[in-house]
């Protein structure tokens, strides 16, 4: 199955697939693990959104050992979190100005991260930056 074009995860999904993003592939046991100990939600419940998010397309089933399945993601961190930026800038009519105001008035945003900032754009506007550039 696919990957859906559009992938919105849910804040729990987005965990185990960060969980899965670091590992690279797992089992629904080595996913749990990998989350934060504080706020680790039970085996049932992060097999119930493996099996969901495999559902979605977002993870496949890469092979069997003994009893457990290995998963490995099928959508990379920057497309998940892309549309998630993307949904929600919708709720601004597509403008960034309100979401970059704040980081910068809260203090979210350092100053090399701006830098940073400022570089992707000088490279986005010369077309260096390959592909993702050329959107």
């Amino acid at each position: 199955m696919k990957p859906a074009k559009n992938f919105k995860p849910t804040r729990l999904e987005l965990e185990v697939l960060g969980a899965l993003w670091q590992l690279g592939s797992g089992s629904i046991r080595e996913i749990q693990e990998g989350l934060p100990a504080a706020s680790r939600p039970e085996y049932t419940t992060v097999q119930t959104i493996v099996y969901r998010l495999e559902e979605k397309g977002a993870v496949r089933r890469a092979k069997k050992i003994g009893n457990a399945h290995i998963f490995e993601p099928l959508v990379s961190r920057q497309s998940a979190v892309g549309s998630l930026i993307e949904d929600f800038l919708g709720h601004f009519a597509g403008s960034h100005e309100p979401l970059l105001a704040h980081l910068v008035e809260s203090g979210r945003v350092s100053s090399a991260e701006l830098k940073e900032m400022e570089k992707l754009l000088k490279t986005r506007r010369t077309g260096a930056a390959g592909p993702a550039a050329q959107k």
